[in-house]
């Protein structure tokens, strides 16, 4: 786990090592153990390491084959780089480390962009060619990794993080305004390669780029490649033919994440999930000293999970415990914004944060939950995916079963409230999303919202299954970025073994009512883990996640002054964006508590928050509704 960094010039003009510099210092806390940069007239690569595989000087980077032609940096770990190893080395190739870096660079020489079918992990790497003058990049199967660029007609600028980027751009951009109001209205920021910043992009998940720099000019839109398509594979695969062939591998992908040189812990929320992981190495591994981080927050409070997480108490020796609140937000809060570089729409992500800071005191790698509710029905909301399926279907015994069961196992009607939504036209869903908000311009939805494809995206699906291929391919980003971004920022590594490629297609080839059944979702995980996983979890029918009392934090003395010199000086509230008045009032509502709009008032902060720091400190661009969508 590292950070990346490169500077193409198109025109033939030398790089300038301290720009590379430069960016690598905005991103050192991805990787304080070591640096490296490799410079050759018009290009320019630069590394920051976290020692995780062979940590010893073996792993610097930027890395060369033996015979100097190829030059890679490598953000990320190939989990089965000691199976590919063994395969090159009966193809001639001699190896120098025990890295994953050097197993993946002799992949690529051996196999080109093939290599990628052979990957199972997380990765975003470089890869040029000091002979033919060719710059490969490319991403892993679901964006665990991230992967940043710029691009015009006089150079390709890329890095690990957008602030890296930001600081060696001579034309500042400006803000992108679509973005902004899928934010605003949607609490969606990924589901393009577009980021809140015009003319910086994400190279998507699944993606591969080669930049051919013997050409007399590049077009700034590149030949952009998809290596990995979550659909084809899918109808190419078999699903699970029982749950223990589903736990078979579930364990095997765990296991072949512990793969490190350094020691390993588990991100512990008491959900599903992650108690699945932490089941898994207790029983077919025997970790009895693994480390656990939670956050707890007091029985009884929002987003506590200690009932469930004391079910290994037994077992476990090393359990860790942080309480985020309300001061150790308001202490946090310019860190946490300043790390994500772009506004995120909940506050709930802070307590992953600070799981991974206190992780960073006992370990360098943990292993968390994420992916999980994606492709097993985590999210209510699914519910309501598969029984517009059912209706469709005509299966009407089958529907009313299985709504009367959700209604007694989880006494919501989220469920129910979705299946409704998703028979409203795209635009009366735009209309209904934005007016429970209520405090964006008009005029600002106006001209954005009918831009929109949001709904279309994420809420089109015709079948439950496929609504998790559309999960995976629009809203896996946004959370994978958070992942990325919260431990990265205590340089610490964070891996998913939900996100095993090979997990994933079998369990989305599965057919829907072996994941939702009886109203209760992940039903082949909940099977697959009897007598691993303890039965008290096993049975929640509750999802709670990295949920924290965030309503009762923002009622404080302490936020009511910080929100109302937001409310007079935002610049989101000065220049319109955001209607004050009828903010202010449902403010007003929420201290009353006669509502709960925990995820606006963070918003407000947020949006507000991230323009001074990245804009009028900076000094960039931001003109609005004017601005185009680059």
């Amino acid at each position: 786990m590292c950070g990346i960094a490169g500077i193409l010039n198109f025109n033939g003009e030398q790089v300038r090592e301290t720009q590379l510099r430069v960016m690598m210092q905005k991103m050192k806390h991805r990787g304080p153990d070591d640096d490296g940069v490799f410079m050759e007239k018009n290009v320019g690569l630069g590394f920051v390491r976290l020692s995780i595989i062979d940590t010893s000087i073996s792993g610097h980077q930027p890395m060369h084959d033996e015979n100097e032609r190829f030059v890679i940096v490598f953000n990320g770990e190939i989990y089965n780089y000691i199976e590919i190893r063994e395969i090159l080395k009966t193809k001639g190739y001699h190896f120098r480390s025990g890295t994953d870096t050097e197993v993946l660079l002799y992949s690529y020489v051996e196999w080109g962009a093939a290599c990628l079918d052979k990957l199972i992990g997380m990765f975003a790497f470089a890869i040029y060619n000091r002979v033919e003058r060719t710059l490969f990049v490319a991403r892993d199967h679901f964006g665990i990794k991230p992967f940043y660029y710029f691009v015009d007609d006089k150079k390709f600028v890329f890095a690990s993080e957008i602030t890296p980027i930001l600081s060696v751009l001579e034309q500042k951009p400006t803000a992108n305004n679509q973005i902004i109001f899928d934010y605003l209205a949607f609490n969606r920021t990924d589901q393009t390669e577009y980021t809140f910043y015009n003319g910086i992009k994400k190279l998507l998940h699944g993606n591969y780029c080669l930049i051919d720099l013997n050409k007399a000019s590049v077009n700034k839109e590149l030949n952009i490649m998809k290596w990995y398509n979550l659909g084809q594979r899918v109808s190419n695969t078999t699903g699970f033919s029982s749950p223990e062939e589903y736990r078979e591998l579930f364990s095997s992908a765990v296991k072949l994440q512990l793969r490190s040189d350094v020691p390993v812990g588990v991100s512990l929320s008491g959900g599903l999930d992650s108690s699945s992981i932490v089941s898994v190495l207790l029983k077919d591994y025997k970790k009895f000293d693994l480390h656990t981080f939670s956050a707890v927050y007091g029985k009884g409070q929002v987003g506590d999970e200690s009932d469930f997480i004391e079910e290994f108490r037994s077992q476990l020796t090393n359990m860790k415990f942080i309480t985020p609140n309300a001061d150790t937000l308001f202490t946090d809060k310019d860190d946490f914004i300043r790390a994500h570089a772009e506004p995120i729409p909940s506050v709930r992500p802070y307590a992953q944060f600070k799981v991974m800071e206190l992780a960073k005191q006992n370990v360098v790698v943990t292993l968390d939950g994420q992916g999980a509710d994606e492709q097993l029905g985590g999210y209510h909301y699914f519910f309501g995916f598969y029984f517009r399926e059912l209706l469709r279907n005509g299966k009407i015994p089958r529907l009313t079963y299985e709504i009367l069961s959700y209604l007694l196992n989880h006494r919501s009607m989220y469920g129910l409230k979705t299946f409704a939504f998703f028979h409203l036209p795209q635009s009366l869903q735009v209309k209904t999303r934005v007016a429970e908000h209520g405090y964006i311009n008009n005029n600002f939805l106006r001209e954005y919202g009918a831009k929109n494809n949001v709904t279309n995206n994420i809420y089109a699906s015709r079948s439950l299954m496929k609504s998790f291929q559309d999960h995976f391919e629009f809203k896996m980003e946004h959370l994978l970025k958070w992942e990325d971004l919260n431990s990265m920022w205590f340089s610490l590594e964070s891996r998913v073994p939900f996100l095993d490629h090979r997990l994933v297609e079998k369990t989305l080839a599965l057919e829907p009512q072996q994941i939702i059944r009886k109203g209760m979702n992940k039903y082949i995980l909940r099977r697959a883990l009897k007598g691993t996983l303890p039965e008290k979890i096993r049975h929640r029918k509750d999802k709670v996640g990295f949920d924290n009392p965030a309503d009762d934090w923002f009622r404080e003395p302490k936020f009511q002054n910080y929100l109302n010199d937001i409310f007079e000086n935002g610049y989101y509230f000065k220049n319109g964006i955001m209607n004050k008045e009828r903010a202010k009032k449902r403010y007003r509502l929420h201290l009353e508590r006669k509502i709960n709009c925990h995820m606006e008032i963070w918003k407000w902060i947020n949006l507000n928050k991230w323009h001074e720091m990245f804009f009028k400190i900076a000094g960039l661009l931001i003109p609005f509704v004017e601005s185009p969508l680059v």
